[in-house]
Order: structure tokens, then sequence, then C-alpha cells
């Protein structure tokens, strides 16, 4: 690695709420088990509290990089668009499972403090203050910026009232023809009871009255999810073309109307012989921490589908309301949805940035990034599902790295399990499914293989969340089909991605093992960088033998050749090799460790992070999100670097490497940094020990570590700044720098170049 990755570009501050995160306390902290830190200075407590930063507004910090990408002018304007989108979709997330959690250990009186010194209630109120702000610099970001760039680029979303006469007439018509049939007014009086209002839906609250003496009252008009969200204008005007808005393409500028704009203005079809007196628009975000005892429960389908009926009901942690909404309607839905005033966010239109997306249909490229097509792994180029013996046999000669999405997830995970499938010398087949795609090519290879009469054993993860409603749907077919399926583990959820394939062979049974950081899921492998290892190592095949015994028998093994797995090893193997790098440095030896991940949580880990830094070891951290650890302590984290990568892709994968005075170890696997991941989930990270397959992980590193476009650097109090090349320096995007090293592999594999 380069001793100087973390030193290139200038840091420019982004101004859009990179506040400090960390607050001083003397209070005590519980971090659960400890680990005493070898040699640490007596003068030093390293269960300070003021050493650690809070996990949820760290996890807002990083939803404020992501916001940066839409205020960044240098992006192609449509990606600004798309990350207003993101911004969306992760704190409509984030409030159902951070917040909502939070809110539930309020509600059971629980006052254990968090590592930063927090309670639950203190960090509720910093979270929804923090986010408050966050949703403002969105609502900012598409009104002062973006907007107007859309509309220079000769797309407008425009009022109703700025409509023609005409105009409005043949919105009318689309919306009694194509709109008005999917609305249900929901009234609110003393024959109706208050609706019922789904979460994450978009509503309008409507005031109406019958006439002057009577008494007001409240209806909820859903606004209809299967409808495009952005009218497009001129579609409709011409009357000749349908409401996905396959208008005349050559008009220089489209204009587009909000739908709830357009049920707004047309109520009178809904509510008619009534005086409409008001509407606002708005939206309600419902907890999604709902669990049962596994332990008690009759089967974990049976629990999962009654964890998601819950959901559907479960207390509400956030309501979103037009700014203008009457204070009789915002009192009243906070009356009824029993909510706490702070929980109620004012906003301007929209409240959901992911209807924009509707927007990505207009053929617009010079609005883009440049297509990205993954490229063939050139030891992939040219082998073939139709022929496995070449394929295993490649597998067997020498182990395979792949790094999506710069390489193929058809041509080569979607490859190794397509051969395995269709092969009669393939006795068996074991995967493991935490999130697939909906129309998974993924799971119907799995189908295929046991049709053809292998062997298939399939450990589906259940309690993946957001994604339980799916993978109960696949466990359903996977059985009808006849294959052993195994639906989790009680205690503990399953978060390896690995797959193994057994194959008779002429001198006996081989193994070849896919040990990967991502989920078998084709279409998140084009957006999700992440790495596979495909090996014939025999050790690892055993291993993988062993976690799959355990995911659909009964018994968990206690040890494993050369596979780091959690709950059972993982945690005391990171631990060791992070303290072995702190004995090298105080010899005198060559230490360095860089540790690639999601996320770096676990108070323990951050503890032996600090002794190895006391102990001289330099450290970069590259933690795309939520990260505790403060750098540049003096003292304490002196020599520790933390970088975190927002670009077009999402940094999923991860890589641990430890120099180990001059003999380096490498690993890669699905497991963050994280107690979750540490402690109470099943993950699985192998070893890298091929020197070519070395030379790539270093590339990646380098690459993400001399990036002076898209990287961020912590520093100390938890404020991150975005660096931005010196004028003399060129610039370094690490997704471009990987895209071309991808294409230049490309090109040498088709000139007979490649190092094999």
């Amino acid at each position: 690695m380069s001793e100087d990755e973390a030193q290139s570009g200038e840091p420019t501050e982004f101004d859009g709420g990179q506040t400090t995160v960390q607050r001083p306390t003397t209070e005590p902290v519980r971090v659960g088990r400890v680990v005493d830190v070898p040699e640490a200075p007596d003068t030093v407590d390293l269960s300070e509290t003021t050493l650690y930063l809070n996990r949820e507004l760290s996890e807002l910090s990083f939803h404020e990089r992501v916001l940066n990408e839409a205020f960044d002018e240098r992006n192609p304007l449509f990606e600004r668009v798309k990350f207003l989108s993101i911004l969306t979709s992760n704190l409509d997330e984030f409030f159902m499972k951070r917040v909502g959690g939070l809110k539930q250990q309020i509600a059971a009186d629980v006052t254990e403090l968090s590592p930063d010194g927090r309670t639950p209630r203190e960090q509720w109120a910093l979270v929804l203050e923090r986010a408050r702000t966050l949703l403002d610099q969105q609502t900012d970001c598409f009104r002062d910026l973006v907007r107007p760039a859309l509309a220079d680029a000769g797309i407008d979303i425009v009022t109703y009232d700025s409509l023609s006469s005409d105009e409005q007439a043949a919105l009318r018509d689309y919306f009694e023809a194509a709109v008005l049939p999917t609305l249900t007014p929901l009234t609110f009086d003393p024959a109706h009871p208050f609706p019922f209002i789904s979460n994450l839906s978009l509503s309008l609250a409507v005031l109406t009255r019958e006439h002057d003496d009577a008494p007001t009252k409240f209806s909820r008009v859903k606004v209809p999810g299967n409808r495009p969200r952005l009218v497009r204008v001129d579609a409709h005007v011409d009357g000749d073309t349908g409401p996905s808005g396959d208008a005349d393409e050559t008009s220089t500028t489209k204009r587009f109307v909000p739908l709830a704009r357009v049920i707004e203005h047309n109520l009178d079809l809904l509510f008619p012989n009534v005086d409409i007196l008001d509407t606002s628009m708005f939206r309600v975000t419902r907890n999604a921490e709902v669990r049962r005892n596994e332990e008690v429960a009759e089967g974990l389908i049976e629990m999962i589908e009654d964890v998601l009926r819950q959901r559907r009901f479960a207390t509400v942690v956030r309501l979103e309301v037009e700014h203008d909404t009457p204070t009789a309607v915002r009192d009243l839905l906070v009356e009824q949805l029993d909510l706490d005033e702070r929980e109620v966010f004012e906003r301007e239109i929209p409240l959901d940035f992911t209807e924009l997306t509707t927007l990505f249909d207009l053929d617009r490229p010079e609005l883009e990034v440049d297509p990205w097509h993954p490229q063939p792994h050139p030891r992939f180029a040219g082998l073939s599902a139709d022929d496995p013996d070449a394929l295993f046999a490649e597998i067997a000669r020498k182990d395979v790295l792949v790094h999506h999405p710069y390489h193929s997830f058809t041509g080569t995970v979607g490859t190794f399990l397509g051969a395995a499938a269709n092969d009669p010398k393939v006795l068996a087949i074991k995967a493991t499914i935490y999130r697939t795609a909906p129309d998974s090519e993924v799971i119907e290879t799995l189908i295929e293989a046991a049709k053809n009469g292998t062997q298939v054993a399939v450990m589906v993860e259940l309690k993946a969340r957001f994604d339980e409603e799916n993978n109960i749907r696949w466990v359903r077919r996977l059985e009808e089909e006849g294959i052993h399926v195994a639906y989790g583990t009680i205690g503990l959820k399953t978060h390896t991605k690995t797959a193994l394939v057994v194959r008779e062979e002429g001198d006996g049974v081989q193994l070849y093992s896919h040990v990967s950081t991502g989920n078998y899921h084709s279409q998140t492998a084009k957006l999700y960088t992440d790495l596979g290892l495909f090996t014939a190592d025999p050790d690892i095949g055993h291993d993988l033998v062993r976690l799959f015994n355990f995911f659909t028998g009964h018994s968990r093994h206690e040890t494993y050749r050369k596979l780091l797995v959690a709950p059972t090893n993982l945690r005391e193997e990171m631990t060791r090799l992070v303290r072995r790098e702190a004995d090298h440095a105080r010899a005198g030896r060559d230490a360095h460790i860089v540790a690639k991940m999601n996320a770096l949580e676990d108070p323990e880990m951050v503890r032996e992070l600090y002794g190895a830094s006391m102990a001289g070891v330099k450290i970069d951290l590259v933690v795309r999100g939520i990260c505790r650890l403060r750098p540049g302590i003096e003292g304490i984290s002196e020599t520790i670097s933390v970088s975190s990568v927002v670009g077009r892709f999402l940094e999923h994968s991860r890589i641990f490497y430890f120099e180990n005075a001059g003999n380096p170890e490498y690993y890669v696997g699905s497991a963050d940094w994280m107690t979750r991941n540490l402690d109470r989930r099943v993950e699985a990270i192998a070893p890298v020990v091929d020197p070519s397959l070395r030379v790539e992980l270093d590339a990646v590193l380098d690459a993400l570590l001399s990036d002076n476009r898209r990287r961020w650097v912590m520093d100390s109090e938890g404020r991150y700044q975005q660096l931005r090349p010196a004028d003399d320096e060129p610039e370094v995007e690490a997704h471009t720098e990987l895209m071309n090293r991808a294409l230049a592999e490309t090109h040498r594999a088709r000139n007979g170049q490649h190092e094999s």
C-alpha cells in the first residue's frame, strides 16, 4: 500500500449541515463486553464517552454527503435529481428503523446510555432536529438549484394554475378517465372512524362542507402509487397519447404537473355538491421495528407474516405536511396519529422526491452520466455455462476475484451457477439468499438444477428487512420444487453471501466456493460495488460445508479452517489481527491496517483501533456510512484516517488488510465492524492469498484512498470535508479509475495480453 495514499487533494467543507456530531460528557458509557486494550497508558480511559461518535447522528452525516451530490453542480443534472430521490428513500428507511427503534426504547423506559453517553430520548430529540435541517436543505436544493436547472434544460415542473384553460381541460379529461376511478375518499365524521393512513403513502387532506351552516368534514384521499406522479402536460393536450407521457418528443420544453395537484384541482368530481374549503398534502412514516419472539413463534414464516401485518399498523414516527396546511388539519393529524409536535415536519412540495424519477423516462442522455456496461471478467472470457468442465477447470487452476459492477454479474456468478445447474457431474449446490431480485435468475437457476436431479439446499433469510415478503414468496416457490430450504436460525440473521458447488471429478469430489461481499441480486450488482472470490481451496470448501450444515441442522461448529465466521470466531480473529499489528509497531516492525467497510459501529473494535494507533500502527479506514471512531485525537488516534466515498456507485464491499511486518494478509466478506455483524448475524469472511488477486485488492484500495473528487475525510470532531484537486493536480475519481481499469482488462484480454 502507498504510504501517502490519503494525502491527495485539498479539502472543501460542504456548508449544508456538516455539524459536529459529538457532545463532550463525563457520564459513564456502556459498551457491552469489555476488551482490555494491551499496554494502553494508564492516563487514557478508552471507555470515555467523548471518544465515541453517536451512531444515529453519524448515519445522518452520511445522508448529508448523499445530499451534497444533489448540490454539486459538477454532476449531470439527472444525477443530481437521482440523489434527491435517494435521500428520500434513505431517510424513509432511517425513520422507519432507527427513529422507530428509539421511540420503542423511550416507550419501554430504556435509560441505558449509548457509547457516546446519550439516553434514547436525548438521541431521539437530536435526530429529529438534525433530520429537519437535512429535509429543509433537500427542499432548498430542489427549489433554488435543481428545479431552475431543469427548466433551463427544457424540463419544467409547473403549477396547475399556470396552465391554459385548454390544458386544464385536457388534464381534467385524463383525471376523469384514468385517475378518478382509482380514488377512494375516506371521511372522518361521527359515522366514520378516522381513516387508516398507510406507511409512506402521499395523501390529500380535504376539508369540505355541505352548506354554510353544516360542520366542516375531514377526508383523506390517497394519491395512487400506480399512476405517474408527474403528469406530462403535452401528452394529454394532444389527446392522442396515454397517461405515461408518450407525446411529441420534438417539443422544445416538456412540462409536468404533480399528479397530486391534478387531483386537487379536480376534486369536485370526487366530492360533488359540496364546498371544498381547503386541500393540503401530507405523508406518514411508520415504525418498522416490529418484532416477535422467535423462540415462541409457531414457525418463522408465520412469524414474519405476522410482523408484516403489524408493520402496516405500527406507530407513526414522522408526519410530513405541506407548509400551508391549516392548523385544524395539522392538529387533527397530530391527535389521531398520536404524535409529538417535534415529529411534524412542515415542507414545501414535493414531499416525496422519488416521484422525480419519472423524468428519467425522457431521452436526455446529455443530462445523465455516461452509461456503464459491466465488463466480462478476463478469466471468464470465452467460458460459458454450456461448458462446465472448462469453467471449473479454470477456477481449480487459480482463484478468481470479481468486482461488480465493473465485472458482469451475469457473466461471472450467473455463469458459475448456470454451469453447475446443468452439469451431470455436480452432486449438490448450496447457496445463501439474503436479498435477491423479484425476478431472480439465480433462484430460477437453482430450480433448474433441482429439476436436473442435483441436490439443492438454499438458506433464505426471511428476516432480511423490507425483503421479507419477497423472500417468503421465493421460499414457497423453492419448496414447491422440492428444494431443501432453511429459513434462518433462532436469534441470528444469516447475512453470509456464499455458494458451494460439490462436483464429482476423476480424482474424487471437488468443492468450488464463492464467498462474496454482496447479495445474489442481479439488479443491485449493477449499482453496488462488491467483491466475490471463486476458489477451489478445499479448506474453504469444507468450511462452507460446515456452515451450511449449521443452517439446515441444529449444531454450530466452533472451529473453521480458514473462514472467519460470525458469531463463532470473527470477532476473536479480527481482534487478534489488530493486536498483532500493535505488537509489530511496538517492536519497530512495519504495521499498517487498511479496513474498508460500510460501517464501523462496534465500540470494542473502536477501542482496539485506538489501542493499535497508540502503539504506532498506521490505520486507514474507508467507511461509507456510520463511524463511531474519531480520528486524529492527540495521543489516541493520531495515526488513523477515516475516509468516505460517495458517488456513482454505492460502496458495499468489505476489504481488510493487515501489513503483518511485511507478510500481509487480506480478507473479503460480508461483515462490517458492527456489533450486530460480529455477534448477532451469521457472516463469512475469506482470506485472499493469491498474489495477483492481492494486487487487484491493492488497486481498489489505492483508487479509493487516492480519490480527490468523491472522497470525504473526517476530522477529530466528526465533521467531514470533501476533497478537491489542487490547481496543479489531476482529478482522481475512484469509480472512474476502476471502470477504466476494467475496460483496459477487457482490451488486453481481447488482444491476448491478459496475464493469467
